[in-house]
């Protein structure tokens, strides 16, 4: 039996990755295959290692998962995707 093993995005496409919406950094999750704006609360699956950037198809999310992220983001050091 096969062990599924989560990839990281590639660290330069993390480089230029930005909401489609407001064109800001975005935090990313690899270990809940998601990046996430805390700016507009929306987050972007990551799927089969390719971020799914469509502003249809983003979540957002409610104050407590924000707060949920922006907390795991600030203990964990989680950076921008770039510098604004």
């Amino acid at each position: 039996m096969s062990k599924t093993v989560a990839m990281a995005l590639d660290p330069r496409l993390l480089e230029i990755l930005a909401c489609p919406d407001d064109k800001g950094p975005l935090l990313y999750f690899p270990d809940e295959d998601s990046l996430y704006n805390p700016r507009l609360h929306r987050r972007y699956v990551v799927e089969d290692d390719i971020p799914n950037m469509l502003i249809d198809e983003a979540e957002t999310v409610d104050e407590a998962e924000h707060g949920r992220l922006m907390a795991r983001a600030e203990s964990e050091s989680i950076p921008f995707t770039f510098a604004p």
